[in-house]
């Protein structure tokens, strides 16, 4: 929020975004429910009550988009196999053996492309219909409705919820955790780390916002806030410019940018 709300220069009469108090509202609620006792300073975004439902269904897309993702770049990887991902995860399997009937002179690679897309339909169409149930049955008919509601209106089916979980086990045994990943894993803190003390070192090498801020002796809180909204790629690009260096083969940008978010 410090970011979109203060640093963010694009105004001359005042600093932020300026975004409306639903769209902030669903930055800060959307993920996770917050205690109002334990973040006073979130209270104007009423934390007893629920988020609206456009919040509540990004999140869910979000992890869809993220498990799915990381999937695939753990197969490219050759992290785990076909049999591997057949034998732990019933609806990958279950759709994989459909598509080794309907492609059956498709290369492995593909049949696995088919059947992810599938995968990811399939649980993007659990999502959509089982949230139109929670809300039809509700009864909601207006935001405030939606943030009065005991509950949040946006979810999977208890059978959907059971593959998703299976999906992220899976994903934190098998990629998350693999032997293969933690060198990269090492390299990137190092990046990060470098690169932290750097603008510790040289804070007017932040952008004009950032430095202005970091002057009046925030420094290290400013600096987390610049670089939390910094991808993998632009990391490893500003280590190479302001240090003369990145982190070549064990590049955290090697097997996309989610594969350290755990």
């Amino acid at each position: 929020m410090r970011i979109v709300e203060s640093f963010e220069q694009r105004y001359a009469e005042f600093p932020g975004l300026n975004l409306t108090f639903e769209v902030r509202e669903g930055i800060v609620k959307h993920s996770r429910d917050y205690s109002p006792e334990e973040h006073p300073e979130l209270s104007e975004y009423l934390l007893d009550r629920r988020p609206p439902l456009e919040a509540q269904l990004i999140n869910l897309t979000d992890e869809i988009a993220y498990d799915t993702a990381d999937l695939d770049d753990g197969f490219e990887a050759k992290l785990f196999d076909l049999s591997s991902l057949r034998e732990e995860l019933p609806l990958f399997g279950e759709i994989h053996r459909e598509m080794e009937r309907r492609y059956p002179q498709a290369a492995p690679k593909l049949q696995f492309n088919e059947t992810l897309k599938r995968v990811l339909d399939r649980l993007a169409t659990d999502l959509l219909e089982s949230s139109r149930t929670l809300i039809e049955r509700s009864r909601v008919s207006s935001v405030e409705q939606v943030r009065e509601y005991p509950q949040r209106l946006i979810g999977f089916s208890p059978e959907a919820v059971r593959q998703k979980d299976s999906l992220r086990q899976y994903l934190y045994q098998n990629f998350y955790s693999h032997p293969a990943l933690l060198p990269e894993k090492e390299q990137g803190v190092q990046v990060i780390e470098s690169l932290f003390q750097f603008y510790l070192d040289h804070p007017e090498k932040l952008p004009r916002g950032y430095a202005e801020q970091a002057r009046q002796g925030l420094r290290h809180r400013v600096i987390c806030d610049y670089m939390a909204g910094m991808t993998d790629h632009y990391v490893q690009r500003l280590h190479q410019e302001l240090l003369g260096g990145a982190a070549e083969a064990g590049s955290p940008s090697r097997f996309g940018p989610s594969y350290i978010r755990p």
